[in-house]
């Protein structure tokens, strides 16, 4: 099922929003992650983690340019994602659950930052495309 275009358009504002900030938002929601689900740790045990940390930055930019993959190509989520969900699935094995945990962390991260652009239909936009981009994540564990 497509993303609808009033929802389409909401998210894209936002990006554009974003800017060039999207690693340092993506990273803070990565940090928070951390912070509030210790479990989601375990899959780096061979990074520093220390918030703040040069690994946990350069881990944060590839969640926000995947993100922005997705942005981008929003008709081909499937297609766009899709060697990210193999490493995913075959090769990292992460529990597709943790993907919704990084989500909410990253929804409290822009809303905090971005009070007065955050209504609810931009939080219901956001909710329904990080569903619709942890859906294409998850594909392959099926």
């Amino acid at each position: 099922m497509a993303l609808p275009a009033a929802d389409r358009a909401l998210v894209r504002a936002l990006w554009r929003k974003l800017g060039s900030n999207v690693g340092v938002y993506a990273t803070e929601a990565l940090e928070r992650t951390f912070l509030s689900f210790p479990s989601t740790k375990t899959y780096f045990p061979h990074l520093d983690l220390s918030p703040g940390s040069a690994q946990v930055k350069a881990h944060g930019q590839k969640v926000a340019d995947a993100l922005t993959l997705a942005v981008e190509r929003l008709d081909d989520l499937p297609g766009a994602l899709s060697a990210l969900s193999d490493l995913h699935a075959y090769e990292l094995r992460v529990d597709p659950a943790h993907f919704k945990l990084l989500g909410h962390c990253l929804v409290v991260t822009l809303a905090r930052h971005f009070p007065g652009d955050f209504s609810p239909a931009m939080q219901a936009s956001l909710d329904k495309f990080l569903s619709h981009v942890f859906s294409a994540l998850s594909s392959k564990y099926r």
